[in-house]
């Protein structure tokens, strides 16, 4: 059986199994640059801590990080819980790989957010509405994730790369929240 380390984190436990595990200078790249994310982070927020004038403290203040997830509404109501939220799931996680490198992307996944992600879960009528809603997000320049269910080859959801919140929020403000 191999070995286990467990680093010393606070808020969680990672296991790794080093005679299986190994990282790729790609990976080994991202995860400095995430260190180095977070530790300006970390710096920024000291910096705004130790401001005594209301405005600088605001304008220092970083905006939410948020990844959109859209489900089918027909789906919803005709399939299992389980396979709808799989779906949303398999989006997510897609469309995140896919922007691995973006910095959005790595300080949404940093260890110090991994606690306190925010996703918000939307819902359209139908195909049809996905499917514009994808367009709508080429042709805006938005990254994302159309999942299309194989073998059959239909949407059955889409999910965004992470983004601050203000800058994506415009093109979901009409549809409503996964009930």
């Amino acid at each position: 059986m191999a070995s286990i380390f467990t680093p010393r984190c606070p808020s969680q436990t990672f296991y790794f199994w080093p005679k299986t595990a190994k990282l790729t200078s790609g990976c080994s790249k991202i995860l400095r640059m995430a260190a180095r994310m977070e530790s300006s982070s970390v710096a920024t927020n000291a910096a705004a801590d130790s401001t005594t004038d209301h405005e600088d403290s605001e304008s220092s203040v970083v905006e939410t990080v948020v990844q959109y997830v859209v489900l089918r509404r027909d789906l919803i109501d005709t399939w299992p819980l389980g396979s709808v939220v799989t779906q949303g799931c398999h989006a997510s996680v897609a469309a995140i790989w896919s922007n691995k490198d973006d910095a959005h992307t790595l300080l949404y996944c940093s260890p110090s957010n991994l606690d306190s992600m925010h996703k918000v879960t939307l819902e359209v009528k139908g195909e049809a509405q996905i499917l514009n809603l994808s367009e709508k997000l080429k042709t805006a320049g938005i990254a994302h994730k159309l999942w299309i269910e194989q073998p059959e080859n239909f949407p059955t959801c889409l999910a965004t790369k992470p983004y601050p919140k203000s800058f994506v929020s415009s093109y979901f403000k009409k549809l409503k929240l996964c009930k």
